[in-house]
């Protein structure tokens, strides 16, 4: 077996042979009539006529049997089979082809079509020309890439060898697309909103920190998609807004966490947290019908029928039922104790984030759906307190297999009160807590000014990662690598300054 290096050689010689006789190697032109998908669809009436067209695509096999050769094209809508034979195409064309061309070229080859005696729809080629000449061999087709850093490293690779992770990308735009198309239906307004920001809101995550020259000031990428900023346009007279776009938190890697991501976030005036769980099981309901097709998901070895009642399940009651601890009256020390029997790995001695570790040690027994209702205030800085109980919040989370998929509330619209959890959050900053909100007093002035009642709500590619069973990493085309080495195998330096 010739090592890369090797089959690298030979293919640059072979360039050179292009060259030599006068061929373009990379041309910027093509004579495509029809795609592959175009000329199957179209295939019985292409075959009556009888017509030259052209088609163009990569080489993905070539098979020969004398005088005659079997290759097939793919141009990424569909695989199509072409026929060389020397008495149609000419012997000298038929021998510059072997001797210039290999498996990952792109070519155009122009012919007639018919069908095989095996009844396969092929073309028969009169002519051919190189598009695009490959230096580097593909993956064998039965085996593609093996190691999921190379796979993730060469996703062209990994997407053109397998079907299936080619899929996942397709229906990720078609979950995209579904979600936009119910918001604008449903009278929503798309928006665009800073991605970077002063200060981070909408989120509890750690940021990432670059500096603005022009301004000489230090800036955040954003850790929500505009939550702040959009309430600043439900106040502006905007009654529902939305966005699609990118998040950033400088946190670690899991299979359900990525430091970048794409996330979903709207806003409607006048919904509270109720009309906003019936308004968005509606909507994850018919994004997943039309994306998957079905409601019925198995996903982390659990199955889930989204088909079926969310039960709705309260914090604080279910913390106590599982663990025998009430996270509003407990002491910090209790709480750390209850972690430590748990075996829980937790950051962070503050009372917000040992409640937040008990609760995600829970969270993770239940299947869902279910609606996690009345979560404590301590946790939820910028929802609305329910009115018979303040120490719990109008905040609802989607569960499914032990993970959260969405947030949502009622949101907090009163100056007096979000100012004094902004100052909640700073002390936290000022104990070390990396995760914890940046006060934004601006966003403060803006509640004084009057934002009416509103509900808010997101999800991410989690939910979708889930829905398809994946880590998260595995449904990102190109999820972030570390540098390493080129084609040459000499390590590629980032130079520091």
């Amino acid at each position: 077996m010739s090592s890369i290096d090797e089959i690298r050689s030979a293919r640059l010689k072979k360039l050179e042979l292009l060259k030599k006789a006068g061929v373009d190697p990379y041309p910027a032109d093509a004579k495509r009539e029809l795609s592959f998908a175009e000329a199957v669809q179209n295939f019985d009436q292409l075959a009556k006529e009888k017509t030259l067209k052209w088609l163009s695509g990569r080489v993905m096999s070539i098979r020969s049997a004398g005088a005659i050769i079997f290759i097939t094209l793919y141009d990424g809508t569909a695989s199509f089979q072409a026929l060389f034979k020397k008495d149609v195409l000419s012997e000298e064309k038929l021998k510059f082809w072997n001797k210039v061309v290999d498996i990952g070229d792109f070519v155009e080859v122009q012919g007639t079509f018919f069908v095989t005696q095996r009844g396969e729809k092929t073309i028969e080629v009169h002519d051919w020309r190189m598009l695009s000449k490959s230096l580097l061999p593909l993956p064998e087709k039965w085996h593609g890439l093996q190691d999921i850093e190379e796979r993730f490293r060469k996703r062209y690779l990994d997407v053109l060898m397998n079907p299936e992770i080619k899929d996942i990308f397709i229906k990720k735009e078609k979950f995209w697309d579904v979600t936009r198309k119910f918001l604008k239906r449903e009278g929503f307004l798309e928006v665009e909103t800073p991605t970077l920001e002063v200060t981070t809101g909408g989120a509890e995550a750690r940021p990432f920190q670059t500096h603005h020259n022009d301004f000489d000031m230090d800036v955040y990428l954003r850790i929500s998609v505009g939550e702040l900023w959009q309430k600043r346009l439900l106040a502006a007279g905007f009654p529902k807004v939305f966005e699609i776009g990118r998040v950033y938190r400088n946190e670690g890697s899991s299979p359900e966490h990525a430091q970048e991501f794409t996330g979903m976030e709207f806003y409607a005036s006048y919904m509270d947290y109720r009309q906003g769980m019936e308004f968005t099981e509606r909507m994850i309901k018919e994004v997943a019908q039309e994306t998957f097709g079905t409601l019925q998901f198995k996903t982390h070895g659990k199955k889930v029928d989204l088909s079926k009642k969310w039960e709705h399940i309260p914090y604080v009651d279910t913390v106590k039922k599982m663990l025998k601890i009430d996270v509003l009256t407990t002491t910090e020390k209790e709480m750390m104790k209850k972690l430590d029997e748990l075996k829980v790995n937790y950051e962070g001695t503050n009372r917000e984030r040992l409640t937040d570790s008990l609760w995600k040690y829970c969270r993770k027994q239940i299947v869902g759906p279910a609606w996690l209702i009345d979560v404590p205030k301590l946790v939820s800085p910028l929802s609305k307190a329910k009115p018979e109980n303040p120490l719990l919040t109008e905040r609802v989370q989607l569960i499914l297999a032990g993970a959260e998929m969405t947030n949502g509330f009622s949101e907090l619209n009163d100056p007096v009160d979000q100012r004094d959890r902004f100052e909640v959050q700073r002390k936290l900053i000022e104990g070390g807590d990396k995760e914890a909100m940046m006060p934004d007093e601006e966003f403060v002035e803006m509640l004084e000014y009057g934002m009416p009642p509103a509900f808010g709500f997101a999800y991410g590619e989690r939910l979708f990662s889930f829905l398809v069973d994946k880590p998260l990493r595995e449904t990102q085309l190109f999820p972030l690598m570390k540098p390493e080495q080129n084609v040459t195998g000499k390590k590629l330096r980032i130079k520091k300054e």
